[in-house]
């Protein structure tokens, strides 16, 4: 009998400016599922306190924002853990995850240092989660079966159909496979990539939105967030050998937290 995994998956929450109304939602929502694992898709920490920009005011230290981060993780990993004690907790990179180890942000010579796995008060809670890198392609991507997670890089309106295509061929262009991510804060539930309106391709994707800022953020100003919304992405996966799964390899909903 085929083995599944039963997941959630979640985006950005760009802390210190998560949404503790949606963490909160979220958590609700963990209790009494037992999933076998959970993924958070990138963006954990927003960054800010390293941004080159001299104009970009940040009240918090870099520390700070590990420390909200690692605080968040543990309240998600604790209320997994009591359905099962072995849930899998994986912790993508996301763009602004990466941003803190880029050239122009923070000296070579010092990024070690800036690593929450090797920061004292911060590495034990991070180190329970499997981190991957933010990398286009397989590398920065986590396949459960035939479904692929990833962070995501474009933001345009057709991203989520353009890079789950991109992706899926990346990952060995096998047919009904689902790609999730983040990314572009624009929650969307399972959908079917398409050639035209008539012709439908073999792939699907999904979006889990975002999970930060109880108050629009200033710098959103210059954005139609419109679409933006926060939720959480639960799903099964058949696990084995993805090339002989069929489109009933994969069931997948996408709750709001708003």
């Amino acid at each position: 009998m085929a083995e599944w995994a039963k997941f959630g998956a979640i985006s950005c929450t760009h802390c210190p400016h998560q949404s503790e109304r949606a963490i909160e939602k979220l958590l609700d929502e963990l209790k009494g599922r037992r999933l076998s694992h959970f993924i958070h898709l990138g963006d954990v920490v927003e960054g800010q306190a390293s941004s080159r920009h001299s104009d970009d005011p940040a009240s918090h230290t870099l520390f700070d924002e590990f420390c909200v981060a690692a605080d968040m993780l543990r309240r998600i990993r604790e209320t997994l853990q009591e359905s099962n004690p072995d849930v899998v907790l994986v912790a993508l990179d996301g763009n602004h995850d990466d941003n803190i180890q880029r050239q122009g942000r923070i000296q070579h010579d010092v990024r070690s240092l800036l690593d929450p796995r090797r920061m004292e008060g911060v590495k034990d809670e991070f180190c329970k989660w499997r981190n991957i890198k933010y990398r286009m392609g397989v590398r920065g991507c986590y396949q459960l079966g035939s479904v692929i997670l990833s962070h995501g890089f474009a933001a345009g309106a057709n991203s989520d159909e353009l890079e789950a295509i991109q992706l899926a061929m990346a990952c060995g262009g096998h047919a009904h496979r689902l790609v999730i991510r983040g990314h572009t804060h624009r929650p969307k539930p399972p959908t079917q990539c398409k050639r035209s309106t008539r012709i439908l391709l073999p792939w699907w994707y999904a979006n889990c939105g975002y999970m930060a800022f109880d108050q629009r953020a200033a710098y959103t100003e210059r954005f139609d967030i419109s679409q933006w919304g926060r939720a959480v992405i639960f799903g099964e996966a058949k696990l084995g050998r993805v090339g002989r799964m069929g489109r009933d390899s994969w069931r997948a909903e996408l709750v709001s937290l708003d």
